[in-house]
């Protein structure tokens, strides 16, 4: 009875062991949160959708015999639409790192589920400088540009010419806030004024008004601080209004290839802007870009290639932690160096700011562009150290790692 009883449990444990062996393993999932559809999609969505995927695929598609799972989510710039879609991500989906996010007031809104939740969020598209400043997290990093690059770059440069009067044309939400104060702050701090600002909703459509009011200003500069669509927009009429090539400088710093693109050099040229990446930046940024193109059939944004590069760092340090632990794989992730085609041994501060190369660029005119998407003119380069928010200011608290 003893040897039936023991013959017994010991096949039920094979069969046990067996079926155990033959469960799939969790798959790693990423979740890219974007605006696919709205005024930022040309600039993230789809595109930022196929960098993680092209990164995902480089990598191999699995981690420790684990299969890695891309997930998408459009969160319609909607802070309430973002956090919602995010939280039935950790609770529901098993989702480890939500990458892109491309909006600052969705991003802010998301950073406290993944506080709470102990997961990570890499921020590509989404540029308030509050995101590695007082809404710093250690789940979080900045991989792109940021509304103090925009602030502070170029407005500096500026002012070093002396074009001291300025007028802001501001889209009213948390990227525009963020970044009038910032440029504000710039401009006033280097003796220099803000002759007036209006703010406009997302999606406005007729610029006019404020246009007519920037021009009658006697403002040296316009700054238009939005982006997207409405960015694209306002270029526009400014434009038709015989702004562009005046006395006054019209400088856009949050200026995208997909604004450029969608404008042409006829119509915006001359524009200055601050950018961190372009896709002919360097023959290996170009090597990429074009492999983006043969699948998209359009050139890659900033945001397209930062995801690429947010992602692939992201699966290189879970592969060296041995685990995707959030804190073992930020942990792994602030001691390896960035090295791609996006950037070179950049690394990420305390704070989760990527401290790495921007630039100062300027639209080409028809006669300089001289291929498909030749739209950039690089005028300078702006160490990290210069382009970023310095750690002296500690906007941060949290502790040096």
């Amino acid at each position: 009875m003893r040897s039936w009883t023991f013959a017994a449990v010991l096949a039920a444990a094979l069969v046990a062991t067996a079926s155990h062996a033959q469960t799939p393993q969790r798959p790693l999932k990423i979740g890219v949160l974007t605006d696919m559809t709205g005024i930022l999609s040309s600039a993230l969505g789809p595109g930022s959708v196929d960098g993680a995927r092209m990164a995902i695929e480089d990598f191999g598609g699995n981690m420790f015999g684990r299969p890695i799972e891309l997930v998408v989510g459009d969160h319609q710039n909607k802070p309430d639409i973002g956090s919602g879609l995010t939280r039935r991500w950790f609770d529901e989906g098993g989702v480890d790192v939500i990458v892109d996010i491309g909006n600052s007031a969705v991003a802010l809104a998301v950073r406290e589920l993944v506080q709470s939740k102990n997961r990570i969020a890499l921020y590509v598209g989404a540029s308030s400088a509050d995101l590695t400043g007082k809404a710093c997290s250690p789940n979080t990093a900045q991989w792109s540009h940021d509304t103090y690059l925009f602030a502070n770059a170029l407005p500096a440069e500026l002012m070093r010419q002396g074009k001291k009067k300025w007028f802001l044309i501001v889209q009213d939400w948390a990227f525009g806030h963020a970044l009038q104060r910032d440029v504000g702050k710039v401009v006033t701090d280097g003796g220099g004024q803000v002759m007036d600002s209006v703010r406009h909703p997302p999606g406005t459509l007729d610029y006019s008004s404020m246009l007519l009011r920037a021009q009658a200003s006697g403002a040296d500069v316009i700054a238009f601080l939005s982006a997207g669509q409405d960015l694209s927009n306002m270029i526009k009429q400014a434009s038709e209004f015989g702004l562009a090539g005046s006395a006054q400088q019209l400088v856009a710093p949050a200026f995208l290839l997909s604004d450029a693109h969608g404008l042409g050099p006829q119509m915006a040229q001359g524009i200055v802007f601050s950018t961190v990446w372009y896709w002919n930046l360097n023959p290996e940024a170009r090597a990429w870009s074009e492999r983006f193109f043969a699948r998209n059939r359009f050139m890659p944004t900033e945001a397209h290639a930062g995801t690429y590069s947010a992602v692939s760092h992201y699966l290189k340090a879970v592969s060296a932690a041995g685990t995707s632990r959030h804190d073992a794989v930020m942990a792994r992730m602030h001691d390896m160096p960035v090295n791609d085609f996006y950037t070179r041994n950049a690394r990420l501060r305390p704070d989760g700011r990527l401290m790495r190369t921007a630039y100062l660029a300027q639209m080409k005119t028809p006669a300089q562009s001289r291929e498909p998407w030749d739209y950039y003119t690089i005028l300078s380069e702006v160490p990290a150290e210069r382009a970023f928010r310095p750690e002296s200011e500690q906007a941060c608290s949290l502790p040096a790692r």
